[in-house]
């Protein structure tokens, strides 16, 4: 609203001279100049609006990729603690393990000394033996010296001195085998014995291959707690961020809901010198998408008078999805007319000017069945490409998309930040127009100018 403040004036002076009358007012210029600034003013805050909506998805990805990063430091985290209880059950391991090599290490100097105690029985009977073998010599030659009668006694003498013969051989192979066992099981003992200050260079080569072990295992279970703790200050250091991002995301809101009131307060300047009958620059478009939106509005009368189409169908809102296309397109039971009858009104309505960017019709839910021939290409299955040339068969529900879908008003006109795929923006004005089939609303002329 505009109000209109008048200054007190002092009563006049009877006997001045009568003074002439300043010119008139511009009225008409004044509302051009306002629209013009208006029109300045939508364009910066779409400009302002478009950036807060990129800074506030670029927030919201890096607040998705930090709490992300954030779980995998979690599982790393997890992981070290698992590798820390797994070393620290392997230090105990090892541990039990040289308990159990110092208790064989006694075990052993055991059979060492039971060999030994063999051995020197073994030596007992060589000396039996040797001895069994002088007497039965003895009683041999005493036998022949008897003659006939001691015949038979020096058949056991002899056999006597045999087996005494024998059993001498083999304790002396017993003797050997068990001083050659010996040998063995004390150098095992030497190897697995502690080893200490006066031990030969050799001896406990084991136990110190043992506390090599231990020292690996004490030195992976310490970088394991190191890592740990490394981890655990970066998760730290990660959620005091993500703790920041979220308050930069909740301020991006706020100062998005800011921006709209100040783009509202642009639009409505814009509107309200639209419709106070001063002709502006954007006049020109407001009346091409009246006169579009009046010409295809009679078509789809004239198609549903003729049967070409039933108003069921023409106002179908079972949009079915056409596999394997991204963006996603749909079909409806009213695209094929479209298809045939926009075209004509479309086309001729974008070549109204090099500054008109598009012309299209759209339904009350943004589906845009047939959209400019130069943007309504197969797609290729490139997201990027698709996105910019193949724009028919797809539903824009953007806020300004349906706002012009929705607006049964003789017009509307909205300035607004144009994706053009890629990446690639572009600030447009938009007049959209009503289209009405006997009286129902179907949907709007969609006009799209530059600055």
């Amino acid at each position: 609203m505009f109000s209109v403040f008048k200054r007190s004036q002092p009563s006049p002076d009877p006997t001045a001279a009568p003074q002439a009358a300043g010119p008139a007012p511009d009225i008409r210029a004044a509302v051009a100049a306002i629209g013009q600034q208006a029109s300045t003013m939508g364009r910066e805050a779409a400009e302002v609006r478009g950036l807060l909506e990129d800074t506030q998805a670029a927030s919201a990805r890096g607040a998705q990729t930090l709490s992300a990063l954030a779980g995998q430091v979690r599982e790393i985290t997890k992981a070290q603690d698992a590798i820390s209880k797994v070393s620290q059950d392997s230090l105990g391991s090892v541990g039990l393990a040289r308990q159990a090599v110092e208790d064989v290490g006694t075990g052993v100097t055991g059979i060492v000394t039971t060999l030994k105690e063999v051995s020197d029985a073994a030596d007992s009977i060589t000396k039996i033996a040797l001895q069994t073998r002088l007497v039965a010599f003895n009683a041999a030659v005493e036998a022949k010296h008897a003659g006939e009668a001691g015949r038979g006694f020096a058949v056991v003498a002899d056999a006597v001195k045999d087996l005494a013969a024998k059993v001498e051989t083999s304790s002396k192979q017993i003797t050997g085998t068990i001083a050659l066992l010996g040998e063995r099981i004390e150098a095992l003992a030497r190897e697995i014995r502690m080893p200490g200050e006066h031990d030969a260079a050799g001896s406990g080569a084991f136990h110190r291959a043992l506390a090599a072990l231990q020292d690996g295992v004490a030195s992976v279970n310490a970088a394991a707690e190191q890592s740990r703790q490394i981890c655990a200050d970066l998760n730290g250091q990660m959620g005091a961020v993500e703790a920041e991002i979220h308050q930069t995301g909740r301020a991006l809101d706020s100062a998005l809901r800011r921006s709209d009131s100040f783009f509202k307060v642009s639009q409505d300047m814009i509107d309200f010198v639209s419709r106070c009958g001063v002709e502006t620059e954007d006049t020109p478009y407001i009346v091409a998408a009246q006169e579009a939106a009046k010409e295809i509005s009679g078509l789809l009368e004239q198609a549903v008078r003729a049967g070409e189409i039933s108003l069921p169908d023409l106002f179908d809102e079972q949009y079915k999805p056409i596999p394997g296309t991204n963006p996603p397109k749909v079909s409806s039971r009213f695209a094929e007319l479209t298809d045939r009858l926009f075209p004509e009104v479309q086309e001729r309505t974008l070549a109204l000017s090099p500054k008109v960017v598009f012309c299209v019709s759209t339904d009350r839910n943004g589906y845009i069945a047939t959209h400019n021939k130069r943007v309504s290409h197969p797609p290729r299955g490139d997201v990027v490409w698709d996105t910019a040339n193949s724009r028919h068969r797809r539903i824009f529900n953007d806020r300004t998309a349906l706002a012009s879908a929705h607006n049964e008003r003789a017009f509307l006109l909205q300035t607004y930040r144009r994706d053009m795929g890629g990446g690639n923006f572009v600030i447009v004005k938009e007049a959209a127009a009503p289209i009405t089939v006997n009286g129902r609303h179907w949907g709007a002329v969609r006009l799209g100018f530059q600055f």
